[in-house]
């Protein structure tokens, strides 16, 4: 349970977040400072469109493969149990800058390099065998594969919460296009 002061600017956004989840292949980048209901906002749109949140649960020692085994757990969410999710990303979540290069390859592509080691590639193989035998195509490695990936772009919608204060926001954005160029921007 939340409590939210709702008003006429709250509503606007989440009406805003709410229409770009509803597109395919959606992804949101809200900018605002601090306290101004990124987050909150992010998760009433996501449960009106009835939308798991995911989020990352950044602790000490937090570093690029526990990042990468969310990443993992995200993705079967979306590509194997094909469950709409919406990815909630704070720029205080960004330990290494290898994260924003991650996220950057899931909003052009769909697909994170070298996410998954070969002898891991077999259970997604697995499940997608019944999802291919419905759509009535072959069943080998690459077609799984893309069937995969086509299940995480479709049900998979990335919001990114970032501040413009500091020189942080400025460099992500001019390191990482796909930040502003795959995203729909919104501020706060």
């Amino acid at each position: 349970a939340m409590d939210l002061v709702m008003f006429g600017d709250a509503i606007g956004n989440v009406c805003r977040i709410k229409r770009v989840l509803s597109m395919p292949r959606g992804h949101a980048m809200l900018v605002g400072v601090g306290g101004s209901g990124r987050q909150s906002l992010t998760r009433l749109a996501s449960y009106i469109a009835q939308f798991k949140v995911f989020m990352l649960e950044v602790v000490r020692g937090y570093k690029a493969e526990l990042f990468r085994e969310d990443l993992k757990k995200l993705y079967e969410r979306a590509g194997i149990n094909g469950e709409n999710t919406v990815f909630l990303f704070n720029d205080t979540q960004v330990i290494e800058s290898s994260f924003l290069e991650d996220v950057n390859g899931i909003l052009t592509s769909g697909e994170v390099s070298n996410l998954y080691p070969v002898d891991e590639l077999g259970n997604i193989y697995e499940a997608m065998r019944p999802v291919a035998r419905a759509a009535g195509s072959a069943e080998t490695k690459d077609i799984l594969w893309g069937l995969f990936v086509e299940r995480v772009r479709a049900n998979m919608h990335v919001v990114l919460c970032m501040s413009p204060i500091g020189d942080n926001y400025r460099n992500y954005v001019r390191m990482f296009p796909a930040l502003v160029s795959c995203t729909t921007i919104n501020w706060f």
